[in-house]
């Protein structure tokens, strides 16, 4: 009783906690509101043997590789689903707080192996479901969909064409109604492409479809997807083909507000690059500042809050090998529109119109940001439907201009500002000049526009409610920590796949949910202790610190990780997504087991 009083009280608390950060987000500027330069993403890929004609090379997985490069280190969010006829491996969505959450993914990526069949429903309804699962509300979530568009059904499963089409229209159906884009890639190495398929799945979610016939354009396509989703543009540097010897190229960095500088070099084979400031000093690659990453077809340079000025890229690569250089800037920049501060409109009314870049709530006050910069304002007629664009002025610290209402009619307006590198466009207004619009006009857009100004509640001022909000998340923290103390349980979950040795054929992932086990489980309940796999009654899991686990083999099983014989008798720390192999000395089988946190 005690104990079920107690998760009703930390419930309480959380609960508390929420509703007082969700009023606060709302009556204090000062918290954090969904900007889109942050995204949770899920990379999903065929790994059906038919993918194995279109991508040789498994140049997919360099190209997913280079999506996770280029992604910064503030709070984006990456899961991977790896699918046939079934889900063969997936990753829920992980938080990229460091270069090792990078390596991670990566080494998840490398990992993915071939599958008999395939049914692309099973793929985008898992894509939906880990997005539903972890995201986070102030992210930009995106779905990226590699595939050949086809199914290859198992004629043995009760599984029809019928039913992957139902499910696969209500998967996408659920994406469009929650607002997740899905980017589509097509291979058509062999001729064989769905399209329409893969067209119409970015045509119904408001995402993209992209068509290559060679994989080794799959990087560059990944770079044109990760711009466009955060509102960048990929500049190109330069193409050329190498002679052996260093050759030059400029990287300018065009302002100070250049959160990151993502320096993509394509090539096939190795190149050496060096890097110079703007002042001409050669930097260390890499360094605190300067981040490198490798792979078998991209080298990327990201240059962290880098100095304003021309730097200079050296590389040098093998004589006759084509080499594409490309530019990404990441900013932590918005547009906000000023508000419209008129009661009521009418036709012939000048509306007039201001907007600013700003990042974390602060105006930016840079003429070097501004210069190349043009911004237009967007006019739709929600009566007549049409749309009109006004040239706004460049004032050197933001944007000016006026719209004089043609008609009495319903508008809706937003600023787009862009340069060469990026745009950014403001939440809608709506502006309604209509014949009963009385004095409601000027109202914004109740679904994309920015929230009326409010008044905080009587019972809570700004300084109060944030004093009381860093106390209840003391509270609920020192509960939290109590509480985990006391149950001593498992955190995460391990997925299980049965391979008959002689057959090869592989059973679907078994996710077992750990947290309802305590002090520690025996594999054998997790196989549902079926007779034949009795001997693993012996081997044994518990919970360790920071939510590591703790494998311990009393069996005669031979348990292998990464290759290599595992000598677990004494206990052995799993860390997440580490993958171990049990070969089974009563049946030909072996378990592949994977410890998801």
């Amino acid at each position: 009783m005690k104990i079920i009083r107690f998760r009703m009280l930390c419930r309480y608390v959380a609960c508390l906690v929420l509703l007082l950060v969700s009023v606060l987000s709302v009556t204090h500027p000062g918290f954090a509101q969904t900007s889109g330069n942050n995204m949770d993403a899920v990379l999903v890929v065929d790994v059906s043997n038919s993918m194995t004609q279109s991508d040789k090379n498994k140049v997919s997985n360099e190209a997913m590789k280079m999506f996770v490069d280029m992604t910064s280190i503030q709070a984006n969010k990456i899961g991977v689903v790896a699918y046939t006829d079934k889900i063969e491996r997936e990753k829920a969505l992980l938080e990229i707080n460091s270069e090792e959450d990078k390596n991670d993914i990566k080494a998840f990526i490398d990992s993915l192996q071939k599958g008999a069949y395939t049914d692309i429903a099973v793929g985008v309804t898992e894509a939906v479901k880990i997005i539903d699962a972890g995201r986070n509300p102030n992210n930009a979530p995106i779905i990226v969909l590699l595939a050949d568009g086809n199914n290859y059904m198992n004629k043995a499963s009760s599984r029809t064409q019928t039913q992957s089409d139902q499910e696969l229209q209500q998967a996408v159906k659920e994406a469009k109604d929650k607002g997740y884009p899905i980017y589509t890639i097509g291979l058509n190495a062999d001729g064989q492409l769905n399209r329409t398929t893969l067209q119409q799945i970015a045509a119904e979610t408001n995402g993209k479809f992209f068509e290559t016939s060679t994989a080794d354009k799959l990087p560059q396509i990944l770079s044109e997807i990760f711009a466009n989703h955060l509102k960048l543009k990929v500049v190109p540097v330069k193409s050329f083909v190498a002679n052996g010897q260093a050759q030059e190229i400029p990287i300018p960095i065009p302002n100070g507000s250049v959160m990151e500088a993502n320096i993509s070099i394509m090539s096939q084979k190795a190149v050496e690059v060096k890097l110079y400031d703007p002042a001409g000093k050669e930097v260390q690659i890499p360094s605190n500042q300067i981040r490198l990453s490798k792979s078998n077809a991209y080298t990327m340079i990201k240059l962290v809050k880098p100095q304003q000025g021309d730097w200079k890229l050296q590389v040098k690569g093998v004589p006759k090998e084509k080499i594409d250089i490309n530019l990404i800037f990441n900013y932590d920049l918005q547009l906000e529109m000023e508000p419209v501060t008129a009661k009521s409109f009418k036709a012939g009314d000048v509306v007039p119109i201001k907007a600013t870049l700003v990042s974390n709530g602060q105006k930016i006050a840079s003429p070097d940001l501004y210069k190349q910069m043009k911004a237009t304002l967007i006019v739709n007629d929600k009566t007549d439907n049409k749309t009109n664009e006004v040239i706004l002025n460049n004032t050197g610290s933001g944007f000016e201009g006026s719209f004089t209402i043609p008609a009495d009619h319903t508008y809706e307006i937003k600023i787009k500002a862009e340069d060469t590198s990026f745009y950014r466009e403001t939440k809608s207004l709506l502006v309604d000049a209509s014949k009963t619009a009385g004095s409601g006009a000027g109202k914004p857009n109740t679904t994309t526009a920015p929230a009326a100004e409010s008044k905080p509640f009587p019972w809570l001022t700004v300084l109060g409610g944030t004093v009381v909000l860093l106390l209840l998340i003391g509270a609920g923290l020192y509960a939290l920590s109590i509480y985990r103390k006391a149950n001593k349980g498992f955190a995460g979950q391990i997925a299980i796949e049965i391979v008959d040795e002689d057959t090869g054929e592989k059973s679907n992932p078994q996710y077992k949910k750990l947290n309802a086990f305590k002090g520690k489980v025996k594999l054998h309940q997790l196989l549902q202790l079926a007779p034949e796999f009795a001997e693993t009654e012996k081997v044994l899991f518990l919970p360790g610190k920071n939510d590591t686990l703790i494998l311990e083999n009393r069996s005669s099983c031979r348990i292998e990780k990464a290759g290599r014989v595992l000598d677990a008798s004494k206990g052995k720390e799993l860390k997440k997504n580490d993958r171990i192999k049990i070969s089974l000395t009563n049946v030909n089988k072996s378990l592949y087991v994977d410890y998801i946190v």
